[in-house]
């Protein structure tokens, strides 16, 4: 796909390129209302509500321009552009939480709790509701076996990192050693996360490319049309060269912060009014942040496009921990409270048995609507508890 606009698409009429972003102009409404209801009206329940409707539109909005670069780009640079802008707003929200870690002590938690509830609804929620579409339409669907077994290993290591500074913490080691060996853990990890972009993007690029076609898009393809044609007949994005969509993706976030701030700010103080699980609030920042990412993955399910699935998934997984981590370790020094990497027992547990089922369910090449039903009741599972705690 040519990354400049066709002569036809400024053409394109202005109504129908406003109905095909409603989602967009619905989120901006939601963003600028949150805005009102936080300095002037002073409104924390609405404030704290249209935050949340506006982030989860508007990262919906990135997405949307994150999967037009993603064609252009092809993979596996394609699933980068998707995990990186959805992990980009979930440091950002988290962010903004750990900035009221000064006057509210269950900020911190609701930090951590963002950082292992990301991957449980990336590798549960997402995998899960896709692969069992997907097993729906399509009774089995073939992905690159490579990909999950790589990803997997993968997840798996960086999940025995964070057992360090917890392992820690039960010994009864001084805070100075937590924070110390919370900084080693997310150096490596960090250093790590180069080394896998290395060897996904040049030395075994081939792991985590499709290892079959689109039943989709061939039957299209066959009948004569391309299959895309008609729902990205008016996208403003894919008018757009890719340079202007990079800067479009760069605006948006820049809104989605500013959105988060009051999010943050008006959400912490009713959890710690309301004293709601801290846990469970930040399972909701999870579900928040990755509600994009669910909607991209379910649409490629239901052509076909399992692969991009399991790319999405466990890669925005890895970024989780590999990426925000390293991050939000680095940003929370412009705060009072430093981040230490101290994850409690129900988190660790429950991230390396989803990497376990991740595994079983994946490590074939095939997947099927069983498969994905799995990964929806663990979840459950995991919410339940995660609500009574």
């Amino acid at each position: 796909m040519s990354s400049e606009p066709s002569p036809s698409s400024s053409r394109r009429p202005l109504p129908l390129l406003l109905e095909h972003h409603r989602a967009s102009i619905i989120g901006l409404v939601f963003a600028v209302s949150a805005l009102l209801l936080h300095f002037i009206w002073h409104n924390p329940y609405l404030a704290t509500l249209t935050a949340a409707i506006g982030i989860a539109l508007l990262s919906l909005t990135v997405s949307e321009a994150a999967e037009v670069l993603a064609e252009r780009l092809e993979e596996p640079y394609g699933s980068f552009v998707l995990t990186f802008s959805a992990v980009v707003v979930e440091i950002i929200l988290l962010f903004m939480i750990l900035l009221t870690a000064s006057h509210n002590p269950g900020s911190l938690e609701t930090v951590k709790g963002g950082i292992i509830s990301a991957v449980i609804v990336d590798m549960n929620v997402l995998l899960g509701l896709a692969v069992f579409i997907g097993g729906l339409a399509f009774k089995e669907q073939e992905h690159n076996e490579d990909t999950s077994s790589t990803y997997t290993t993968i997840l798996l290591v960086a999940s025995s990192a964070l057992l360090v500074p917890s392992i820690l913490q039960q010994t009864k080691h001084s805070d100075e050693d937590l924070l110390l060996s919370s900084i080693i853990i997310a150096c490596v990890l960090f250093v790590f996360y180069i080394i896998i972009y290395i060897f996904q993007t040049k030395t075994h690029s081939h792991f985590f490319k499709s290892t079959a076609r689109s039943r989709i898009f061939r039957y299209k393809r066959k009948l004569g049309n391309d299959g895309d044609e008609e729902e990205e007949q008016y996208d403003l994005f894919d008018t757009l060269s890719t340079g202007w969509n990079f800067f479009m993706i760069f605006v948006l976030i820049a809104l989605i912060g500013v959105v988060a701030e009051v999010f943050a700010s008006e959400g912490m103080r009713l959890v710690e009014t309301y004293h709601f699980p801290v846990g469970l609030a930040g399972l909701i920042i999870a579900i928040i942040s990755v509600a994009p990412e669910i909607a991209t993955a379910i649409k490629a399910a239901k052509n076909d496009q399992i692969q991009r699935v399991v790319n999405i998934a466990m890669g925005a997984s890895t970024a989780s921990i590999m990426l925000a981590v390293p991050i939000l370790m680095g940003l929370s020094f412009l705060t009072a409270t430093p981040l230490t990497l101290d994850f409690n027992t129900l988190q660790i547990g429950a991230l390396i048995l989803t990497i376990i089922l991740a595994w079983k369910t994946t490590d074939d090449g095939y997947t099927n609507y069983f498969e994905g039903l799995s990964h929806l009741i663990f979840f459950v599972c995991y919410a339940i508890i995660t609500a009574f705690m």
